[in-house]
């Protein structure tokens, strides 16, 4: 018995030196992992931020950790971000092909899409798509402020009473990439449209919880029926929601005449007919799928981390409505040009997009090559964390890191500026795709829902909370509104 019990043990040691964690010769520095988990145990699951900031003081701007037995480095500070993914961009451009999100979209479309040709064809596709259907132009303020109407009707029936704008900003915000998409908005009460959002709500929830870590850290589990099938399950299904239109517009499009991004796509699939081509339905589905996530999560999440600040900070709102009634005057319609002659209101946008922080750990990269940064050797295949939040925070590069406050985006003359540290979107090849609609969104919105109410917080709503609810994007925590209507020239009674 002896016998067989020292054997059994000496057997367990060995295998624990089998599947060891081995830090790569000359790797960044970090905490000690364990085995299986790597260096999971030791980030708080409520939020492991605070965790990334204590060992960015302890190791510095770049550092070595482990999920599970896969070797990841993290980069804090604008400066090390931008080597990372404006000067070395190739080297760090790469996506993981072992997270489930890239399984469940079998790394397609662009977000989770392999650093190579399909990438570069999809999102060439998709910025050029957008830019035709008015991207930066009238025809998409025309679009936007069509759905600002629908915003402002919904607050004007609830003046004077306590709602909740977190579904309201995010059906708005969905459909006015829908109506890119599928040509067309859905109404807020819309079957199909509900039950598309429903099943992007429930699948983000699964591929950035918990069971999506097990899954990434322990394969041999994937064999099982765990929740995270679930995450299959629904991604299929809103393949299935997506094809139902996309075969009404086979048959009902005009070649020449496309209407919306689908028929561009399916114009593009027909171009490259005789070609080898990564254009195909299921690249479609993702790709739009893609781009419904990066055209509604940034927006919606951002406008109500800004109605939460300007209804505690009255005087930044008054401010606000001063300046929007001056450039505007009696006119019916705001543009969006009409943004250069709003330092303020520009300042307090990006002030609310630096605050709100939707994804503070940006989508991870990967290595495509064997590299080096800062001199330390990064293998192919590591995970690379740019730590957006670090860089929006950084106390060398902000008059205020740790407030809301506009001045972080005003010069001594009042004029706008953007520090480099300003990177709520990534940077480099990566970027967000949903960047430069976020921006018009943001500013037509805002200033249009500005101009007509005032934002007030509920008598019964007791102390305001700005914590953040964690997860791979951020948001704040729900929270309730009162509006008031408001004519031009009217000033704010400070009520906190």
């Amino acid at each position: 018995m002896l016998t067989a019990l020292v054997l059994l043990c000496l057997g367990a040691f060995l295998l624990c030196l089998q599947f060891r964690i081995r830090r790569p010769k000359n790797f960044p520095p970090g905490p000690t992992p364990v085995l299986f988990f790597g260096n999971l145990l030791q980030l708080d699951r409520t939020n492991p931020l605070k965790d990334f900031d204590k060992f960015a003081q302890r190791y510095g701007s770049i550092y070595g950790l482990f999920i599970g037995s896969q070797p990841a480095v993290v980069l804090t500070g604008q400066k090390m971000i931008r080597q990372a993914l404006i000067t070395q961009a190739a080297e760090f451009a790469g996506r993981s092909d072992n997270m489930m999100v890239s399984h469940v979209t079998s790394n397609k479309g662009v977000i989770m899409a392999n650093y190579g040709e399909s990438w570069r064809e999809h999102r060439r596709f998709a910025l050029t798509t957008l830019r035709n259907f008015g991207l930066g132009k009238r025809s998409m303020e025309q679009r936007i402020l069509e759905e600002v109407k629908y915003i402002c009707s919904h607050l004007e029936e609830s003046a004077g009473k306590s709602t909740d704008p977190e579904h309201l900003y995010h059906q708005a915000a969905s459909n006015i990439i829908a109506s890119i998409i599928f040509g067309s908005r859905f109404t807020y009460k819309d079957e199909y449209f509900q039950t598309l959002i429903t099943n992007i709500e429930k699948l983000t929830k699964i591929v950035i919880g918990q069971w999506a870590m097990l899954y990434e850290i322990a394969p041999v589990l994937r064999i099982f029926r765990l929740p995270f099938c679930k995450a299959f399950h629904y991604f299929a299904g809103i393949e299935n929601h997506i094809l139902k239109v996309v075969n009404e517009h086979k048959k009902s499009r005009v070649t020449g005449e496309p209407r919306d991004l689908i028929d561009c796509y399916l114009e593009e699939m027909e171009k490259r007919a005789d070609q080898r081509t990564t254009f195909d339905d299921s690249q479609m589905v993702t790709l739009l799928f893609d781009l419904f996530v990066a055209g509604t999560e940034t927006t919606s999440n951002t406008l109500r981390t800004l109605t939460l600040y300007l209804m505690t900070h009255t005087h930044i709102q008054e401010q606000c409505q001063r300046e929007i009634d001056e450039v505007l005057g009696d006119r019916e319609h705001v543009t969006f040009e009409d943004r250069n002659a709003m330092p303020y209101v520009q300042a307090v946008i990006h002030e609310g997009q630096r605050v709100a922080d939707i994804v503070p750990l940006s989508m991870f990269h990967t290595a495509t090559t064997n590299a080096q940064l800062w001199g330390y050797n990064i293998p192919k295949g590591t995970i690379i964390i740019p730590y957006l939040s670090s860089a929006l925070r950084e106390e060398s590069q902000w008059k205020f890191p740790h407030e809301f406050n506009p001045q972080n985006f005003l010069n001594d003359k009042g004029e706008f500026v953007k520090p480099d540290a300003f990177m709520p979107f990534s940077a480099g090849s990566r970027v967000c795709l949903g960047e430069n609609l976020a921006r018009m969104e943001l500013f037509l919105i805002l200033v249009t829902v500005l101009r007509r109410f005032r934002l007030v917080r509920p008598e019964d709503a007791g102390e305001p909370d700005f914590k953040f609810i964690y997860g791979g994007t951020q948001s704040v925590k729900p929270y309730h509104l009162t509006v008031q209507l408001r004519t031009p020239g009217q000033t704010c009674k400070s009520v906190y």
